[in-house]
């Protein structure tokens, strides 16, 4: 089976785009740590690599696989998301503006306030599951990049990706998808209408606590991305090669984690929806979410494995039911295959909106009755 298109993604991402070393036969594509390629008698270059900043086969091999899963026409990994977030940020002119949720990753927004503040370039946060919010923050002519989660850390609200794109686009303005805790699994953003799709890919795409990875993948070609191709050259904010065969190899796994972690979440969430010592759980696979007709229209192949559970109490009554699980671990961080537990107002700090009895769970791959009762012993023991 030689034509890509014939090949579902699942069983592309599996195969690592259908590899085959075409010498030694080996089907695990290399980790080619070179930073610089030779020159032949003619001094030309015999391949497309001559310096190993923005040009190694390890990574292009895992960019080419990610811009297939996206459905993009170009893909570029960064040394951290931060690293890929900024560099979409560096293509604005001065005097531009930004809309982005007022609820959103915190350090993502913490570059946005920094920005806004030193580069006389305007912010506009808003509630991004309301498109009038959205449509009314837009200053036509100014405002450049309209940037949204779906979904939302750590609330995890929806937006209507195709709705806002045809809002952004009417503006004249680029639309960005963040798409690391749907992933290309169950949401496809660039299909949707967005332009440029990005991803923590220290979470779900590598799903093993063991890389930090930044990505971007475009819909189209334009000037934007070759800028954001220029800034990551010149900046140098380029992966590892070990780290984007790291990625790579978590990318092989992606739809078995993902799919596995969406249902165990799915059942965890059903249960723990009318639990006494539960105010909510934020779920949006929940037909109580506020936003679950539009996840459900967006999200084909489940809802991942990240919550919320505002549980009853304040927030020193949160974060000691979180220090008392004994299967899900109190960290930071989300799309491993262990179960996280985190109380996110505490690692946002002071300036944090989240509310302060809100437990973020990241649910992993472990047996969802385990997950359950370590829940259970917790909010009891508390």
């Amino acid at each position: 089976m030689s034509n890509e298109d014939e090949i579902s993604p699942k069983s592309f991402v599996a195969s690592a785009g259908h590899y085959m070393d075409t010498f030694t036969g080996a089907i695990v594509p290399p980790v080619q740590t070179s930073t610089t390629f030779a020159r032949n008698a003619a001094y030309e270059l015999p391949g497309d690599f001559s310096y190993g900043r923005d040009q190694n086969p390890t990574y292009v091999q895992a960019e080419k696989l990610l811009q297939q899963l996206e459905q993009g026409a170009g893909a570029r990994l960064f040394s951290s998301g931060m690293a890929a977030f900024a560099a979409v940020f560096e293509t604005l002119n001065s005097g531009a503006h930004i809309v982005a949720p007022k609820i959103m990753y915190h350090g993502g927004q913490s570059w946005l306030r920094r920005i806004a503040k030193r580069r006389n370039i305007g912010l506009s946060l808003v509630d991004q599951s309301d498109l009038s919010a959205i449509k009314n923050a837009i200053q036509p002519g100014k405002t450049e990049i309209v940037w949204i989660e779906n979904p939302a850390n750590p609330t995890w609200d929806i937006c209507d990706i195709a709705a806002a794109a045809d809002i952004a686009h009417a503006a004249g303005a680029c639309l960005c998808v963040d798409n690391t805790v749907a992933t290309p699994v169950t949401t496809q953003p660039l299909l949707l209408g967005a332009d440029i799709v990005f991803h923590s890919a220290t979470k779900y795409l590598n799903g093993h606590s063991d890389v930090l990875a930044g990505a971007l993948v475009t819909r189209e070609c334009d000037g934007r991305w070759e800028e954001i191709g220029e800034v990551r050259h010149l900046c140098g904010g380029i992966l590892g090669s070990f780290e984007a065969w790291l990625l790579l190899r978590g990318m092989r796994t992606l739809f078995v984690r993902h799919e596995h972690a969406s249902n165990t979440a799915m059942m965890f969430a059903r249960h723990f929806e009318h639990h006494p010592k539960i105010d909510a759980v934020l779920y949006p696979g929940l037909e109580s979410h506020p936003g679950h007709d539009v996840a459900k229209r967006q999200m084909t192949n489940g809802f991942s494995g990240m919550m919320s559970l505002l549980v009853k109490g304040g927030a020193e009554h949160a974060k000691k039911i979180a220090t008392t699980t004994r299967l899900f671990i109190p960290a930071t961080s989300l799309g491993g295959v262990e179960s996280l537990i985190e109380h996110r107002a505490t690692v946002e700090g002071p300036d944090s909106i989240v509310p302060k009895n809100l437990l973020r769970l990241s649910i992993g791959i472990e047996a969802v009755e385990d997950l359950i009762a370590d829940m259970e012993q917790a909010l009891e023991a508390v």
